[in-house]
């Protein structure tokens, strides 16, 4: 394997059992993404994108194929494993922004850091948050924050352990669209800037067209926009 391919999917498939006999979700899915490149997989609802983006993350695991994220075969681990190495190398974005509310911005951020065992965790998430404007709001909790700063805080809690890969499902899907303008240049600063290769999942078409590669999911296939 290539040292510079930080993610890469073969001949990926995903069954399900239904009433109505095996559904086949994600198909013979072939891709690679290089070390701080950008990527975008788009099409419309229920075309497999979050299925698909579960599998990449080890949040699923494949029927058949196999998932090369840093170098580990994903397919090779077992669920500790798997999470030990999202812990490690991975950042989630989603739509719902996932803060925890009984924790301030600044504990927010700190969560993974705390979970890495890592004694610098409030330095470091102080920086992640000053990276995304929201130094003057580390003390407030989600519930006082608007939409664009929860997701801004959750953007700060993904990057703070440098991942290498920073996975953003619809990142703008519950913001209005100013907002989400905001949200989608700050996501693509910190890529250029951190070197964290940024896939992205959306049906936005403009949100895609700023990504270095984009894909189309259509019925559970994927090929080049």
């Amino acid at each position: 394997m290539t040292k510079d391919i930080v993610l890469e999917a073969r001949d990926l498939c995903k069954q399900v059992s239904s009433p109505e006999g095996t559904l086949t979700i994600v198909q013979q899915v072939s891709f690679q993404v290089h070390a701080g490149e950008s990527a975008a997989i788009v099409g419309a609802s229920g075309a497999g994108k979050s299925t698909l983006l579960a599998l990449l993350a080890g949040l699923d695991t494949p029927s058949s194929g196999t998932v090369l994220l840093d170098g580990v075969d994903l397919t090779s681990l077992d669920e500790d494993g798997r999470a030990r190495l999202r812990a490690e190398r991975v950042g989630f974005v989603f739509q719902s922004f996932h803060l925890v509310p009984a924790l301030t911005a600044l504990e927010n951020v700190m969560l993974p850091l705390e979970l890495a065992g890592r004694r610098d965790a409030r330095d470091g998430a102080l920086e992640a948050l000053e990276r995304v404007g929201l130094r003057e709001r580390v003390g407030h909790y989600p519930r006082q924050l608007s939409g664009g700063e929860q997701q801004r805080v959750a953007i700060a809690r993904a990057f703070v352990t440098r991942p290498a890969v920073l996975f953003a499902d619809e990142p703008t899907g519950n913001l209005d669209t100013g907002t989400g303008a905001k949200i989608a240049d700050l996501l693509f600063d910190l890529n250029a800037t951190s070197g964290t290769t940024l896939v992205l999942v959306t049906h936005d078409r403009s949100l895609a067209a700023r990504c270095g590669r984009v894909w189309v999911m259509e019925a559970g296939r994927m090929g080049p926009c």
